[in-house]
């Protein structure tokens, strides 16, 4: 039988060398080691395996193959983790793999023609070169962005994909062309400045196209999107990360801008740790794919009510992934982009002056002759305030906030904390359901290893000697190696009446198992016991991290190691 694509890939792949391209690998005995990029840590615990082909983080517990770890480090699906190792292996997905090509490879392949289509049309277009030229953007910007024009016809990307050898349907499921209620199938881009939208490893996997203001009509937004496609989510994506996360990576700290002329603008200006939402809502996912290269997060603020609400959500969302936020405001222009056209020494006092974002609402909620804590919208700005900083993830700085708060009110701290405290639980009093105030009385839950070790006891119990099970002694749990010293000694009762207990439970059990049957239950206590040791020793990793116990650390790693892969 033929190996399937991902085996196809997997063999031809080393995972030590493809991992190079990520991390600096160290050689660590017969494996490899690294700083994890999935948290921070000071000394390695990122283990790769070249004899199993696999990865593992001893600090926070995650690991798997090639595939799950560029899933994970470039935040993508496993259909897109395919289609980018198959080009790193060399193989051809639609020979392999023909449906997984049809819908992925030529998605990427039509969105590039398209890219340069668009890149040929700016050319010839002196109204679109002269729009980018007065927003301040340079050619050789425009060039290293791909950026390009959709000429203000029906069907003039639709027609020269086709004449390239591409099908109208395959057109219009790469999001380029949209289909009428009469069936008609048009260009979805017209009149448009067109920025490619590249996925974190460099492909184009959408647009946004921006209208020229002599083509709008008022009918259609001034931004277009791609709609969501097998290679497109923009829920996921952030503008231009895939040029700038190594600055990001470098620098530990991300600017954040909304859309895409503020982010070629900052880095032409040269702000290389610059990413946009592209002008969607910031998102979880977003979120998760910068906090495993930076610890800071500036947030820009565009001067206008909408920017003002975006630029607060971004700034909660980013308190709850205990990011380091601040606040870049921009008093004097809309955003960022016109800051930079107007002198880029603007935008970069305003992201030195960038103030920490529980620092930004005080000012906002809290100014000066505003706050008056007897009238009630000035306890309405104060709640307001408090839950914000509710939302900050380190205890630490919750409270080193309240005591700030304490003295810019003069609330009482100790006040301030009750108040903040009362309105989480109103809030998740409002959310709780019903069923989740019953009392739960529950029996106790054994986990799986003490549930293998009771069976393999009350098994032993069954059968005529305990001594051709002493083998598994070692596997058991504390408090299971002596109830099976008191079987051995041939007793039901010890001194302890509450591991009496479990022994008259045990006992209750005992059931005469098969050979193959015990044999199977001691394989299993073993891989439990495998388990819980291992996880023994990652708590081991992080205390002696946290600690900086190096002695610890490289003993507890050592032992990793060496522990049998199960």
């Amino acid at each position: 039988m033929a190996n399937t694509p991902v085996e196809t890939i997997k063999e031809k792949l080393d995972i030590v060398d493809f991992l190079k391209g990520y991390l600096q690998l160290q050689p660590s005995g017969r494996n490899f080691k690294a700083l994890c990029p999935f948290h921070r840590e000071k000394t390695a615990s990122f283990m790769v395996s070249p004899e199993r082909q696999t990865w593992h983080c001893f600090g926070c517990n995650i690991g798997g193959d090639v595939f799950s770890f560029v899933m994970k480090y470039e935040n993508i699906e496993f259909s897109e983790a395919l289609k980018i190792l198959a080009e790193k292996a060399g193989i051809e997905l639609k020979r392999v793999n023909p449906a997984e090509y049809k819908y992925l490879g030529l998605l990427y392949e039509i969105n590039d023609a398209a890219a340069k289509f668009f890149k040929q049309e700016l050319g010839r277009s002196d109204v679109a070169k002269k729009y980018l030229i007065e927003r301040g953007l340079t050619g050789e910007t425009a060039k290293e962005f791909e950026i390009g024009f959709a000429p203000n016809l029906a069907e003039a990307l639709t027609l020269h994909l086709i004449k390239t050898g591409f099908y109208p349907d395959d057109i219009l499921r790469a999001g380029l062309s949209f289909k009428t209620e009469r069936g008609m199938k048009f260009d979805r881009f017209r009149g448009r400045i067109m920025f490619p939208i590249h996925n974190h490893l460099g492909k184009i996997v959408g647009f946004t196209g921006r209208v020229l203001p002599q083509f709008d009509d008022g009918k259609s937004g001034k931004y277009v999107n791609s709609p969501e496609t097998p290679i497109f989510n923009k829920s996921k994506l952030l503008y231009g990360f895939w040029k700038s996360k190594n600055s990001i990576r470098d620098l530990k700290s991300a600017f954040l801008v909304e859309g895409q002329m503020d982010f070629l603008l900052s880095w032409q200006a040269g702000v290389k740790n610059v990413v946009a939402s592209s002008g969607t809502a910031l998102t979880e996912d977003h979120l998760r794919t910068l906090r495993r290269l930076a610890d800071q997060l500036i947030v820009s603020f565009d001067n206008d009510d909408a920017g003002w609400q975006a630029g607060e959500r971004a700034v909660d969302l980013a308190e709850a992934y205990d990011f380091d936020v601040k606040a870049a405001i921009f008093r004097d222009y809309k955003d960022p982009a016109d800051a930079v056209f107007a002198g880029k020494e603007h935008l970069f006092t305003a992201i030195k002056n960038a103030k920490p974002a529980v620092e930004f609402y005080f000012e906002k909620y809290l100014s000066a002759g505003k706050f008056d804590v007897r009238h009630r919208d000035s306890l309405k700005n104060l709640r307001m305030v408090l839950e914000k900083i509710k939302n900050i993830q380190s205890p630490v700085a919750r409270t080193s906030w309240i005591k700030e708060l304490s003295k810019r009110t003069g609330v009482d701290d100790k006040v301030l904390g009750e108040e903040m405290e009362k309105l989480a639980s109103k809030k998740e009093s409002a959310v709780r359901k019903p069923e989740e105030e019953i009392e739960q009385t529950t029996a106790k839950k054994f986990s799986r290893w003490e549930l293998l070790a009771q069976r393999c006891l009350a098994s032993a119990l069954s059968r005529e000697k305990m001594d051709n099970s002493e083998e598994y002694f070692s596997y058991l749990p504390g408090q299971y190696r002596e109830i099976f010293a008191v079987f051995q000694n041939g007793k039901r009762r010890s001194d302890d009446p509450i591991l009496d207990e479990l022994i008259n439970f045990i006992v209750f059990q005992q059931k005469e198992a098969g050979i193959e049957e015990f044999e199977e239950l001691k394989r299993q206590l073993y891989i439990e016991y495998l388990k819980e040791r291992r996880q023994e020793l990652v708590d081991a990793v992080r205390r002696a991290e946290h600690s900086g116990d190096e002695r610890l650390h490289q003993a507890a790693i050592q032992e990793l190691d060496k522990l049998p892969t199960v």
